[in-house]
């Protein structure tokens, strides 16, 4: 997915995606809940509560989006959110692809495609690059040539 694709996802996040329970909070990505861990959950219950709009018109309570752009009623440009990303330090297409990478070598890619919403191929393509292709290990083995 391009950069601008997810960052898109990530700015159009409004306070409806973030459901705080009595012992968790719940980020919802797609259609699955995902449980955000400390102290990641409390900043984001922070962030649905101090955020603001880059204009006087840009209240709170006049927005539901968690990343409120200059434009009233309008989220965060993808694009900025990207460069304020970059600026503290957070470069979204290279921790995109670290995470993913980790992801591939926790979990099956069956999981992963389901849990992520992609094809089973990039899932698959995603193992092969993290854990490298074992499954054609004993084969390749199995076609050398011992030395005479």
């Amino acid at each position: 997915m391009p950069r601008s694709l997810y960052l898109s996802a990530i700015s159009r996040l409004t306070t409806e995606h973030v459901n705080a329970h009595e012992n968790h909070v719940e980020l919802l990505l797609g259609t699955s809940p995902v449980v955000l861990p400390e102290p990641l959950a409390d900043l984001v219950l922070e962030l649905v509560e101090t955020r603001r709009g880059n204009t006087i018109l840009n209240k709170t309570a006049d927005t539901p989006w968690l990343f409120p752009g200059r434009r009233h009623g309008h989220p965060l440009s993808p694009d900025y959110l990207g460069q304020r990303l970059k600026k503290i330090g957070i470069h979204a297409g290279r921790d995109r692809s670290t995470a993913l990478f980790g992801l591939a070598t926790e979990i099956p890619a069956a999981i992963l495609a389901r849990m992520l919403g992609i094809h089973i191929k990039v899932a698959v393509a995603w193992q092969q690059a993290s854990a490298g292709d074992w499954m054609t290990y004993a084969a390749d083995l199995s076609r050398r040539t011992t030395p005479s």
